[in-house]
């Protein structure tokens, strides 16, 4: 399944008239709001997203910071956004797809499989010497018809913690974040430093090459297979809040790889103090109970 769209193939899509839903998933830790980045300059005919209100619901200890919208309000904010059966939809940001890779992937758990993520998002649409508009568009509603539950997840229903912790003893479970969060160096946001035992570090950031597009996909295969990752390996992802594990996923995707989501991630996990946290560079690392 493709996941990727170049700057290039977008501006012939948008040249010769196809139908192509464009949305604009700026969103940055510390800086939540983009709409103002979005108004100085976006892809013409983009819609703003607002990541926080519109991809995620209400965040709680149990849940994490950024849990999952709730499946209805998630259909009818994508009908906003202009999408119908049979468009195609093409996410981007302006941060490597960290962002958008959380839209991306919401709408292929709900069974909309005709979106692509802009590879090198508004950078690469840039460094093309394209125009960009300063409106606030407001496109005719859509009439998209969704599901849930098509992409596999972990860490939700009865079992929940449970679940990823048996994960992460059996499978692989990769951690997302910036090493300096998952050696427990530093944490600027979640409870408690530190990550969850027996979770192998794989950084988000290093999915992507010095001008923010995804590494390709051979290199993406080998940087996987050097953490321990195969096809054949269940694997599941999680970061702080559940956004940029998305983006993981959709690399792991580009590899040929499938991978669960753990939605809460270690905001949900670090906000149990019943239970454990590993610091240092290892999976296993220095355990700490509750």
């Amino acid at each position: 399944m493709t996941t990727l769209i170049e700057v290039s193939a977008l501006q012939e899509r948008m040249d010769v008239g196809l139908r192509t839903v464009l949305l604009d998933v700026r969103w940055a830790l510390g800086d939540p709001d983009g709409r103002a980045d979005y108004l100085r300059g976006h892809i013409p005919g983009a819609v703003y997203v607002d990541l926080e209100a519109d991809l995620s619901g209400p965040g709680s200890p149990q849940q994490g910071r950024h849990p999952l919208p709730e499946p209805r309000a998630f259909a009818e904010s994508a009908r906003r956004w202009g999408i119908s059966d049979g468009d195609t939809v093409v996410a981007y940001d302006d941060g490597g797809s960290t962002s958008a890779a959380r839209l991306w992937w919401l709408l292929r758990d709900a069974g909309f499989d005709r979106v692509l993520l802009l590879n090198g998002g508004l950078g690469a649409w840039r460094a093309a010497g394209c125009p960009l508009a300063t409106d606030d568009e407001q496109p005719a509603a859509g009439d998209v018809v969704l599901s849930s539950g098509r992409m596999p997840v972990v860490g939700m229903g009865a079992r929940g913690f449970n679940d990823v912790a048996e994960w992460a003893a059996t499978g692989i479970l990769l951690d997302a974040r910036a090493g300096e969060r998952y050696r427990g160096e530093t944490e600027p946001v979640d409870p408690r430093a530190g990550h969850i035992p027996g979770a192998v570090s794989a950084p988000t950031s290093q999915n992507l090459s010095a001008d923010r597009r995804f590494l390709p996909a051979e290199e993406l295969a080998a940087r996987f297979a050097a953490l321990g990752v195969t096809a054949a390996a269940p694997i599941a992802v999680y970061c702080g809040s559940g956004v940029t594990a998305a983006h993981e996923i959709a690399a792991l995707e580009i590899a040929g790889i499938r991978a669960a989501l753990f939605p809460g991630s270690w905001s949900a996990w670090s906000s149990h103090a019943g239970l454990p946290v590993a610091t240092g560079a290892e999976p296993g690392g220095r355990r700490h109970a509750g």
